[in-house]
C-alpha cells in the first residue's frame, strides 16, 4: 500500500515568541517493512537555521531556530511511504518466553541494541506489580508470540479508550488504576509488563489509517497520531502488537519514529522566549496514493 501523508501542527500564541529552537521526529523510517517514496517538512516562518541527523535510535531528527518575532507557528511534514502487506503467516516465536529472557541476560554483550530496551526509562517503571498484571498471560512455559498475544487481548479487554482522561504525565501505575486512556498509556503499560518480565520491548509512534462509517465520505485530516510497541525476539526479530486495537500491526499501520518509550521520540519539542499561553492544533491525514502520481 502507497500512503500520502500530510500531518500540520499549528501553534498560536497570546505573546510574540522572540526566539525558539526546535527538535522534529516526523520523518518516516525505512526499513524492512516501509520504503520513503518522498518526505519534506515545510516551516513557517520560514528558520533562521535549519539541519537534521539520526538519532541513536535511527530516527530521522530535525533541527531548527527562527529568530525573528512571530505569534504562530506551523508545521507540515508531506511524505508517500510505501507500507508492504505483512505475509500470509506472519512472524511468531514459539520459543518459551522465559528461554527469551534468559538468553538476553546471558548474551547482554552480543546483543547490545537489544538489551537496552530492557530497562526502564523516564515513562516505564519496572515492578512486581506490573509483573502481576502481566502474569495470566505470560504463565510457564508459554510461546513469546503467544503470550504477547494474551498480553495485547488482556489490556484492550480491561482498558477503555477514552480520549482526553489522561495526559503524557500519566504514569502507568495511574493508568493500571484507572483503567482508561489512549494509545500512547496502553503502549507504555505493555511495555512496562514486558520489562519487568525481562523481556526487551520498544515503543512505536506513527500513523493508523482509519476507514469511515459505511455511506460516508471519508475526512480529510481524520486519522491520526498512533503508538503501539514491540517485543524482542531472538527468532522473528521485534514482533509488534497493537493493545488500542488487540492486534498486530499491519498494512494499515505507518511507523515513524522508535524509542525505549514517548519521551525518546516526541514529534516536537522546543523552548520558546515569550509567547504566553499557547494554543496547538494538530491534523493528520493518511490517504492511499495513486502510483505513478507526483
Amino acid at each position: 500500500m502507497l500512503y500520502r501523508i500530510r500531518h500540520t501542527s499549528k501553534y498560536q500564541y497570546s505573546q510574540p515568541v522572540a526566539v525558539c529552537h526546535n527538535l522534529v521526529r516526523l520523518a518516516p523510517r525505512a526499513d524492512e517493512r516501509q520504503r520513503v517514496v518522498s518526505y519534506r517538512l515545510i516551516v513557517s516562518p520560514e528558520p533562521s537555521d535549519q539541519a537534521s541527523r539520526e538519532d541513536l535510535f535511527g530516527n530521522r531528527v530535525e533541527y531548527f531556530s527562527i529568530h525573528d518575532a512571530h505569534r504562530g507557528l506551523s508545521l507540515t511534514s508531506m511524505c508517500e511511504v510505501e507500507v508492504a502487506a505483512p505475509p500470509a503467516e506472519p512472524a511468531d516465536d514459539p520459543t518459551p518466553w522465559e528461554q527469551v529472557r534468559d538468553r538476553l541476560r546471558r548474551d547482554s554483550a552480543a546483543l547490545l541494541d537489544e538489551y537496552r530496551f530492557v530497562f526502564s526509562s523516564t515513562h516505564i517503571p519496572i515492578d512486581q506489580r506490573l509483573r502481576d498484571y502481566a502474569a495470566p498471560a505470560f504463565t510457564p512455559g508459554r510461546p513469546l508470540g503467544e503470550a504477547l498475544d494474551a498480553l495485547t487481548a488482556q489490556i484492550y479487554k480491561d482498558f477503555e479508550y477514552k480520549s482526553g482522561a489522561t495526559t503524557i504525565a500519566t504514569t502507568v501505575h495511574e493508568s493500571l488504576e484507572s483503567r482508561v486512556g489512549v494509545c500512547q498509556d496502553f503502549a507504555h503499560l505493555g511495555i512496562a509488563c514486558l520489562r519487568s518480565l525481562g523481556l526487551a520491548a520498544r515503543y512505536a509512534s506513527g500513523y493508523l489509517r482509519t476507514y469511515p462509517a459505511p455511506g460516508k465520505e471519508r475526512l480529510v485530516g481524520a486519522d491520526e497520531s498512533h503508538a503501539w510497541l514491540s517485543v524482542w525476539s531472538p527468532t522473528a526479530g521485534w514482533l509488534d502488537a497493537d493493545p488500542t486495537n488487540n492486534c498486530r500491526p499491519g498494512i494499515d499501520h505507518v511507523t515513524i519514529a522508535i524509542g525505549r518509550d514517548y519521551a525518546d521520540i516526541c514529534p516536537v519539542q522546543g523552548v520558546v522566549v515569550g509567547g504566553g499561553t499557547p494554543t496547538l492544533s494538530v491534523s493528520v491525514d493518511v490517504a492511499p496514493a495513486e502510483r505513478g502520481r507526483g
